[in-house]
C-alpha cells in the first residue's frame, strides 16, 4: 500500500475552480416576480433587447411558464451546466454521450439544487421538464428519465490518485450546487491541514498526528482519500472526510464524521 500526500494549497485551488465555474445566474439564485413591484408603472425601463429579454424570465409572468425560476418552491431547470467543471479539472472528463442537468428549488430564504447526469438524448428541456410533472414540493425531488443512480457515475479519468482527491472535491461541490441559507453544508466546511488554533478542540477520537490530505493505493486497485475540514459555523467542528473509492470507478463509498468539537475557553 502507498501513501501519497496533496498539498493543501493544490485541493484549494481545485476546490475554488469548481465553485466558480459552477456559481449560479442571480435570476436563479433569488428570482424576481411580478409581484416584487407595487405597480406595473414601476417596472425598470429596458436599456437592450437583452434586459428586455430579461423581463420575461420573472417568476409567474405567463401562465404557461410553470418552470420558470421563482420563489414560490416550484422546482424548475437551471441553465447552468454543472459538466463545465470538468473541462480543467486535470485527468477528469465526463464519459461520452452524457450530460450533467441541474434542478433548483427556492423559496424567499432558503433553497435547494439536484444534480443528475442523463443521457444526451433525454437531456432536452422538453424531457427535463417531464420530471417536474409530480414534483410539486421540496420533498419531491425531480429525477429525470434514464438518470444514473449517482451523478458520479458519469465520471471517468485516467485513475491517476490525485484524480480521486479531485473526484472528492467535485462530488462534494455537485452535492452543495443550488443550496441556500438553512440548507448550506458544505459551503461551511474550510479545508485545513493543522487544527485551527482560535479554539480550544475537544477530541471525539485519538487526535491525528497529521491531517494533510491523503491518497492510499492499495494493491488490489483500491484507492482511498482522506482530508479534513473545519465547519465554520456552529457547533463549529473538525470533520475527518474518508472516501473508498473501487478500482478504476469514481463513485465513492463516503464518511463524513466531526471528529473534534470546539469549546469555549
Amino acid at each position: 500500500m502507498s501513501i501519497q500526500k496533496v498539498p493543501l494549497e493544490s485541493i484549494h485551488k481545485i476546490r475554488q475552480h469548481i465553485k466558480s465555474v459552477l456559481a449560479l445566474p442571480e435570476s436563479e439564485n433569488h428570482p424576481r416576480s411580478w409581484s416584487s413591484y407595487d405597480e406595473v408603472d414601476e417596472l425598470p425601463e429596458p436599456d437592450s433587447l437583452s434586459d428586455l429579454g430579461e423581463l420575461f424570465n420573472f417568476g409567474g409572468v405567463v401562465e404557461e411558464a410553470v418552470y420558470a425560476p421563482n420563489t414560490k418552491g416550484q422546482w424548475f431547470i437551471s441553465s447552468a451546466n454543472p459538466g463545465d467543471a470538468l473541462l480543467k479539472l486535470p485527468g477528469l472528463r465526463l464519459k461520452p454521450d452524457l450530460r450533467l442537468v441541474c434542478f433548483l428549488h427556492r423559496t424567499v430564504d432558503d433553497g435547494i439544487g439536484v444534480t443528475w447526469a442523463v443521457p444526451e438524448a433525454l437531456s432536452t428541456t422538453a424531457q427535463l421538464e417531464k420530471a417536474l410533472i409530480s414534483c410539486r414540493d421540496r420533498a419531491h425531488v425531480p429525477k429525470p428519465e434514464g438518470a444514473l443512480a449517482d451523478v458520479m457515475e458519469a465520471i471517468e479519468g485516467d485513475r491517476s490518485p490525485a484524480t480521486y482527491i479531485v473526484a472528492s472535491i467535485l462530488r462534494r461541490e455537485l452535492k452543495e450546487l443550488g443550496a441556500l441559507g438553512k440548507s448550506c453544508n458544505w459551503t461551511h466546511h474550510r479545508l485545513i491541514n493543522v487544527p485551527p488554533g482560535q479554539a480550544n478542540w475537544h477530541w471525539k477520537v485519538e487526535q491525528p498526528k497529521d491531517l494533510s490530505p491523503k491518497v492510499r493505493v492499495f494493491p488490489d486497485g483500491k484507492t482511498a482519500i482522506e482530508f479534513f475540514t473545519c465547519r465554520i459555523v456552529a457547533p463549529v467542528a473538525i470533520f475527518q472526510h474518508i472516501d473508498q473509492y473501487p478500482d478504476g470507478h469514481y463513485r465513492a463509498a463516503c464518511l463524513d464524521r466531526p471528529v473534534a468539537i470546539a469549546q469555549k475557553a
